[in-house]
C-alpha cells in the first residue's frame, strides 16, 4: 500500500523559503510519477508541481520559477523547494502518487505552510 508522509512545513515571512519532503511507502515509488498539491481554506485542492519517474517536471503557472520538485528514489522521497514565498502560497501541502494513468485516492495528513506578509 502506498502511503505518503509529508513534512517540512511551517511559518515563514514573505520572500522566504521552505523545503518540503514526502516519504512514500510501498514498492512502486521509482516507477511512479509524483506530485505536490495544495489546498487553501475554502479552495479546491490544486496540483502545483509534478515529476515523472524519469525526472521530467511540470509546474503550475502560479509557482513556476519559484518552486522546484525533485526526487530521490533510493530514499523513496520527493521534495518541493519553495523560494520567494508569497502569502497566497499559504495552504496545506500534500504529495501523491501517479500510477496507471491516475492519482491515488489516498491522501496523507499534509503539511501546513503559512506565509506572512
Amino acid at each position: 500500500q502506498v502511503q505518503p508522509v509529508e513534512s517540512g512545513g511551517g511559518l515563514v515571512q514573505a520572500g522566504g523559503s521552505l523545503r518540503l519532503s514526502c516519504v512514500v511507502s510501498g514498492s512502486i515509488f521509482s516507477i511512479s510519477g509524483m506530485g505536490w498539491f495544495r489546498q487553501a481554506p475554502g479552495k479546491q485542492r490544486e496540483l502545483v508541481a509534478s515529476i515523472t519517474s524519469s525526472g521530467s517536471t511540470n509546474f503550475a503557472a502560479s509557482v513556476k520559477g519559484r518552486f522546484t520538485i525533485s526526487r530521490d528514489n533510493t530514499k523513496k522521497t520527493v521534495y518541493l523547494q519553495m523560494n520567494s514565498l508569497r502569502p497566497e502560497d499559504t495552504a496545506v501541502y500534500y504529495c501523491n502518487t501517479y500510477y496507471n494513468d491516475r492519482w491515488f485516492d489516498y491522501w496523507g495528513q499534509g503539511t501546513q505552510v503559512t506565509v506572512s506578509s
